[in-house]
């Protein structure tokens, strides 16, 4: 990770990032969990396109974030590579069974560094998903566990690109309370089933947050 050129991109693409995004934040709790934050964690968030990454990275603007990147995004040229590189990105390769990005996550989330992850891991079409969104892999939660940081649970909306209807459409994106997975690990259950339950715990958590903005969405309104 290049600090220079990550922040150099940060500060020369906010007047971009705000004409496009026109993004509007907000939280389920305030006193609980802002956009500043603390030492090491992982954001969770839904995943609608692949520009999920900028409107986070620019929401939590204070931090370095480090996102999980599929190896597809690497593939599209040399450019492209060197700047996920020098912005902190951690290369995975599923197809390939490579798993060493959750090692390479754990240092970063152990050393106080903030990680992303998007746990659907791909961009599902409509048909494909259940209740909105597709099931979470597992990584994410291995890899709180092991570094033993909270989950900073994130949902947006995804309106922005191809999904903006017109001008006033806006991107809104929501802010959960933190969640410690090691506070519902059950020790009298299997490894298995643990990890089952706190994939399924965060995907609910995160489908309360898509509840909690509409509700907000609503009052504005009125």
């Amino acid at each position: 990770m290049n600090r220079f050129i990550l922040w150099f991109i940060k500060l020369t693409g906010w007047p971009m990032e705000y004409v496009y995004y026109r993004k509007k934040v907000y939280y389920e709790d305030p006193a609980c969990q802002k956009r500043r934050i603390k030492g090491g964690a992982l954001i969770v968030s839904n995943h609608t396109s692949v520009y999920d990454y900028p409107l986070i990275m620019y929401t939590f603007m204070g931090r370095c974030i480090r996102p999980l990147v599929a190896e597809v995004i690497y593939q599209k040229g040399k450019f492209m590579s060197r700047l996920m590189k020098n912005m902190g990105a951690i290369r995975v390769d599923r197809d390939a069974y490579d798993f060493s990005f959750m090692s390479t996550m754990v240092k970063c989330l152990e050393n106080k560094q903030v990680g992303l992850v998007f746990p659907e891991a791909r961009i599902g079409k409509e048909e494909e998903k259940t209740d909105g969104m597709l099931d979470f892999k597992p990584s994410f939660a291995y890899m709180a566990l092991e570094a033993g940081v909270p989950i900073i649970p994130v949902y947006t909306n995804g309106v922005y690109g191809k999904a903006k209807k017109s001008k006033r459409d806006r991107a809104r994106i929501i802010i959960g309370k933190k969640i410690y997975l090691d506070e519902l690990y059950d020790r009298t259950k299997s490894e298995k089933e643990n990890i089952d339950y706190l994939c399924n715990y965060v995907r609910t958590y995160i489908k309360h947050l898509k509840n909690v903005l509409e509700e907000k969405t609503k009052d504005e309104k009125k």
